[in-house]
């Protein structure tokens, strides 16, 4: 292992091998040459009067589709540049996907979903016979070899994504059968290619330029608070929500937002609209939490709604199409939905629905007092094969058109993004959901905690990861309660208590409390086994441990000069050590340490 350690995936190419020039560098140097493709609507290649002109400045690509001929034409994607048989079937890679849900890793010829959902499987976003396709950026570990980071820098109009097999990559960008005409050109996503040993630079490079393009929507520190979907769900009550605010402001009020989620509205869509929950006074129950001193959050899905909303029956205007022009149900292109489904989907293209997103959030930040909003079901506002107010616009132009009204309305209240279209919602939210929903499982703690981990680096550089909850209640074992907040601690992104904290025990109290505020900082992990991770909080270095594995494993870290170890949760030190530091923990473990 190489002596540095860098931010979360950086070291990944290090623990491959001593790097060399090679696959890497000569994938870049192929793409290069290879020849930019455009596609037809009906699959056929483009005639030569359509000219795909790609100009590399460095290793950064700006790709433009020309129509020289004398009719228009309409095209379904764009091949950018396509790379066989450099990189072995065997070469690691990472990738991400379009929806926040998913994610892909493993390797080439042997591809692993991270979580529990694909963008093909789950939400039906078409893909051809042979490839898999991934989204936004895609990281390789060559054998013996620098990493290779390909990535899209804008997200404006189109989307990006990578078609994988085990010997081929094609960099690829979606033109939705948007229609060319003569003499004019659609200006395509910006391209990134880059290899080098360091893959916190290569991170910090990529991030300031995707920064040009979309700078970042800044808010000071990722916020700490509590969230009353994980211990009430839907069926949450005044009551629930009085009693939390009462433990939280005696026992802990650095806990600042207060977060009612779904469950407030009467259906999808009418989110100004007074419903059974909280007595019919939904309004009261937010003033209630600015009266005792904390910030009123609450769940809204600005992009869906359903059948029986006033929405749905008042305005069958504001909606996606089908092709016969009735509005869309999602099911029969996606993913319909979790709850008072199938839902359907507000057009972000239409003025009308501009106008009306920028009323309710504008009416819940200045008249409810809201100043966090959880942004959910985002996918569907970028949602594919539906027809659109603007015939001219992608669904990313939608999604983004929707979102530009939702910032107007909030003001300045925190905007977390969550089941969003990944990329395009960069600049447009200051945090982002960096996992699937957590449940009080092994097997949720674990996949979600790599969903987070693999994504550490986007926090404070895109944006503020958000993890999903703490959970410290319940019947599983300690240990694996440890590792869930070793974990979540090692994220440095928003911290948000799941639990009904009435029912909290001292000890894991105390845990919560110490878990706040976030360092807004991740972790360095060694390698994506994820087991060791440093960061630096204040004055102190903390060290997390994770066991990953049924059985206890031992722990050995390296310590550059006498230090004293102290179990963060509790303070405790657990003794003074010069040269190494070696800890056993128990199978599905986690620490804190800090070392001084």
């Amino acid at each position: 292992m190489k002596k540095n350690i860098f931010c979360l995936l950086a070291a990944v190419g290090a623990s491959m091998g001593v790097a060399r020039a090679g696959s890497a560098d000569q994938f870049i140097k192929s793409l290069k040459n290879s020849a930019g493709i455009a596609y037809q609507a009906n699959g056929s290649v483009a005639p030569a009067t359509v000219k795909v002109m790609r100009t590399w400045n460095g290793n950064v690509c700006t790709i433009r589709v020309v129509n020289t001929g004398s009719s228009s034409i309409r095209l379904k994607e764009v091949v950018i540049g396509s790379v066989g048989k450099v990189l072995a079937p065997s070469t690691s890679f990472y990738a991400e996907g379009f929806q926040m849900l998913t994610q892909t890793a493993g390797t080439l010829e042997k591809p692993e979903t991270v979580g529990n959902y694909s963008d093909a499987g789950h939400y039906k976003i078409p893909q051809p016979d042979g490839y898999l396709a991934v989204y936004n950026l895609v990281r390789l570990y060559p054998k013996n070899d620098a990493e290779l980071l390909l990535g899209y820098t804008s997200s404006n109009k189109f989307v990006g994504k990578f078609y994988v097999s085990a010997d081929t990559i094609k960099v690829v960008e979606d033109l939705e059968n948007q229609e060319l005409q003569p003499g004019k050109a659609f200006l395509l996503e910006e391209f990134m290619a880059e290899s080098g040993k360091d893959g916190n630079q290569l991170l910090d490079k990529f991030a300031g330029r995707i920064q040009q393009h979309h700078p970042r929507l800044e808010f000071k520190a990722p916020p700490d608070g509590w969230c009353s979907w994980y211990c009430f769900g839907p069926k949450v009550t005044a009551q629930n929500v009085y009693d939390n605010l009462d433990y939280i402001k005696n026992n802990a009020p650095i806990l600042k937002y207060i977060q009612l989620d779904d469950g407030y509205q009467p259906h999808m869509g009418d989110w100004l609209s007074v419903g059974n929950s909280f007595g019919g006074n939904v309004q009261q129950v937010l003033k209630s939490i600015r009266d005792k001193g904390f910030e009123p959050a609450i769940w809204v899905a600005p992009f869906i709604c359903d059948s029986n909303s006033a929405v749905f029956k008042e305005h069958p205007d504001w909606l996606v199409k089908d092709s016969s022009g009735k509005p869309l149900s999602s099911d029969k292109v996606t993913f319909g939905g979790w709850r008072l489904k199938p839902w359907f989907v507000l057009d972000g293209t239409n003025p009308a629905v501009q106008a009306h997103l920028t009323e309710v959030f504008s009416v819940m930040r200045q008249l409810w007092g809201v100043t966090y909003f959880k942004l959910d079901a985002n996918f569907w506002g970028a949602i594919h094969g539906g027809v659109y107010y603007d015939k001219t616009a992608t669904r990313v132009e939608a999604y983004r058109r929707g979102m530009a009204a939702v910032i107007k309305g909030a003001g300045d209240a925190f905007l977390l993004g969550c089941n969003h279209p990944l990329w395009p919602s960069l600049g447009l939210v200051h945090g982002s959901r960096s996992s699937m929903d957590i449940k009080r499982t092994w097997t949720v703690f674990e996949k979600s905690g790599r969903e987070n981990l693999y994504r550490s680096w986007q926090n404070g550089r895109l944006w503020w990861n958000d993890p999903d909850c703490l959970v410290l209640t319940g019947d599983m074992p300690d240990n694996e309660y440890n590792f869930h907040a070793a974990l979540l601690y090692a994220t440095g992104g928003m911290l948000l208590s799941g639990d009904d904290l009435t029912k909290i025990s001292p000890e894991r109290l105390n845990m919560l409390k110490k878990a706040a505020p976030p360092t807004g900082k991740a972790a360095a992990f060694e390698n994506t086994n994820f087991e060791i991770g440093r960061v630096q909080a204040g004055k102190d270095q903390r060290l997390i441990l994770l066991n990953w594995q049924t059985s206890p494993k031992k722990y050995t870290v390296k310590l550059n000069k006498p230090t004293e170890v102290f179990d963060y949760w509790t303070g405790k030190s657990l003794g003074k050590f010069t040269g190494n530091y070696t800890v056993e923990l128990t199978g599905h473990n986690g620490m804190v340490l800090t070392l001084k």
